[in-house]
């Protein structure tokens, strides 16, 4: 998914991100880092599910893996904060760890759907293709257009990209598998935050996808 060509340009510059655009940005990624800390369902946040302090001792790597990709919002913020203050690139090293979460994330979002795929979820049949499509469709979808457009894409916009798509898989997963009624009587704000948040990352992500690129112009 990470795009390294020669010909990609080493500037900040050429992304094209307006400020404005940038500074929304922030604001809905430290919200979303906020939201780590609230409670998403059964009164555990995704910091508790990342530490597996579950009801009941229930945790497990499934809740692990569910957790995980909420925290890419803490490496968004600081890649838009490069953006709108550094006229340079970030460091290589930086890029590729920034990729290797991305990718670890992904992948774990798509262990979590392993048992949507096999019906063995529990959920209904409406929520299993839900899941499959958001999920699993919001990370093929991105990993096809990183990899078609990795010669001309900046690898700014490739990381934003990558990080967006696999936090958007994983909340939009767990929107729907704790979005039903049987959770509505338990404290969830960190739902409702991720709920309000995810519509302006997909349009920014949609929006960076098909806005033109530096090459292109």
């Amino acid at each position: 998914m990470a795009t390294n060509s020669p010909s990609t340009p080493s500037t900040i510059d050429s992304v094209y991100l307006p400020r404005l655009e940038n500074i929304l940005m922030i604001i809905v990624w430290l919200i979303a880092a906020i939201g780590v800390l609230l409670p998403f369902a059964l009164g555990t946040s995704p910091l508790d599910a990342l530490l597996m302090r579950v009801p009941n001792n229930e945790g497990n790597w499934w809740h692990v893996l569910v957790g995980l990709p909420f925290f890419l919002s803490l490496p968004m913020i600081w890649m838009r904060w490069h953006v709108l203050n550094s006229a340079t690139v970030p460091a290589l090293l930086v890029r590729r760890i920034f990729w290797i979460m991305i990718i670890f994330s992904a992948f774990g979002t798509l262990l979590v759907e392993t048992p949507f795929l096999l019906h063995r979820a529990g959920t209904s049949e409406r929520q299993r293709l839900e899941v499959i499509f958001l999920g699993m469709g919001i990370i093929l979808l991105a990993g096809i257009f990183l990899f078609v457009k990795q010669k001309k894409l900046h690898p700014t916009i490739a990381c934003i990209i990558g990080a967006t798509a696999a936090y958007l898989a994983n909340a939009f997963l767990c929107l729907i598998v704790y979005g039903e009624e049987k959770f509505g009587n338990q404290s969830r704000d960190g739902w409702y935050v991720t709920a309000v948040i995810v519509l302006p990352i997909f349009i920014d992500a949609i929006w960076l996808m098909y806005k033109k690129t530096d090459a292109e112009k």
